[in-house]
């Protein structure tokens, strides 16, 4: 794919229109992933001002540390005029000279830092700040066919990882230095980034966020393996997997991992146009508690995905907006107990026009390795 199907430069437009639509005046947004969608520019935080002044009129201006600006200009930043400021001075003059006029309201990165709306609002004293969510969340959360592509990109990178987990996860092992292993594995197969790496094995599965650990993997221990990564266009991997090394796996195991199996493939098949969240989240959660584990479902069943590895639209319970066709998220129960294992099964998948596409593609059932 093109950089220009990935970053088209008519979002910029659609922005503005929409930033005019919700009463703002203009977006101000700082290195993160709005930036990035609407520019392709992946810029570096810190504590130098980087910020897009996107008024819902007129030209936008990305303002960026001089030292900075060869990369700026390298970024597909189509339509966007470059500013740049030197060490020592205040930018913030910039920012209100970049609006070209008095403003009333402005939109702000959700995830900006707190010493740069402070200074945003000391040197607009006179606009509402509210969050630029508000404007782009809802171009955002429909994937175009290229998003799609990319993160069916994504997901075949990190099938690559799950498919070759036999050459590192036995017993004797530590978490930690299968980690590092599938680390390496995550980047070879064509991440830029590593985003996180989960090796939970026996007890440790029972906690959903356990990250690794310098416990050995014992015999016949389920491992709970949670892992994922940024591609170079910027979208995510997300995929786990449970996996047995070394030996016959504990019956009562067994027995909830088929339930957790069936409310896996069960969920992902209730993806459709016009269910809701709540209904996909329910679809998990239903055959889960039927068998006794409801309690043991301990999070939502699913998060969105593109450019931030957690986005909306969530599945869960209360989110009563329908899915549409182009919305692209996990689909990951899980079942977990406390003191003894665990389990999780997550694939991406995104809404089609008549139903669901799995972009995370190799088994689900239970690996013995």
């Amino acid at each position: 794919m093109g950089i220009d199907e990935l970053y088209p430069p008519d979002r910029l437009i659609a922005a503005q229109r929409a930033t005019a639509a919700a009463g703002l005046d203009a977006l101000l947004l700082t290195p993160g992933s709005d930036l990035r969608y609407l520019t392709g520019y992946d810029a570096h935080a810190g504590e130098r001002l980087t910020c897009l002044v996107l008024p819902a009129v007129g030209e936008p201006t990305l303002i960026v540390p001089k030292l900075e600006r060869p990369a700026a200009e390298a970024a597909p930043t189509t339509g966007v005029r470059i500013v740049d400021h030197v060490d020592g001075t205040d930018p913030y003059p910039l920012v209100v000279a970049a609006l070209d006029g008095p403003v009333t309201a402005v939109g702000l990165s959700n995830r900006m830092w707190a010493e740069q709306v402070l200074a945003l609002r000391a040197a607009l004293p006179g606009a509402a700040l509210r969050l630029a969510a508000e404007v782009l969340r809802e171009l955002r959360i429909r994937k175009s066919p290229a998003e799609v592509a990319a993160l069916a990109e994504a997901g075949a990178a990190i099938d690559q990882v799950h498919l070759r987990m036999g050459e590192w996860l036995r017993p004797g092992r530590t978490e930690a230095e299968v980690a590092t292993d599938i680390a390496a594995a995550i980047r070879a197969a064509g991440h830029v980034t590593v985003d996180f790496v989960i090796v939970a094995a026996g007890p440790n599965g029972a906690s959903p966020h356990h990250g690794t650990s310098d416990r050995p993997i014992g015999v016949g221990e389920p491992v709970v393996v949670d892992i994922g990564g940024t591609m170079a266009s910027g979208y995510r991997s997300d995929c786990t997997r449970t996996y047995v090394a070394g030996g016959p796996a504990p019956a009562d195991f067994l027995e909830y991992y088929a339930v957790l199996h069936d409310a896996q493939r069960a969920a992902v098949a209730a993806v459709r146009p016009g269910v809701t969240g709540a209904a996909a989240d329910a679809a998990a959660r239903e055959p889960i508690a039927a068998a006794g584990y409801g309690p043991a479902f301990l999070h939502r069943t699913g998060h969105g995905i593109g450019l931030d590895g957690h986005e909306e639209p969530y599945l869960v319970a209360g989110n009563d907006r329908p899915l549409e066709a182009g919305m692209a998220f996990s689909i990951e129960p899980g079942i977990y107990l406390a003191g003894r294992h665990g389990a999780r099964i997550e694939d991406i998948v995104v809404c089609t026009t008549d139903g669901v596409q799995r972009l995370n593609t190799t088994p689900t059932e239970l690996i013995a390795l």
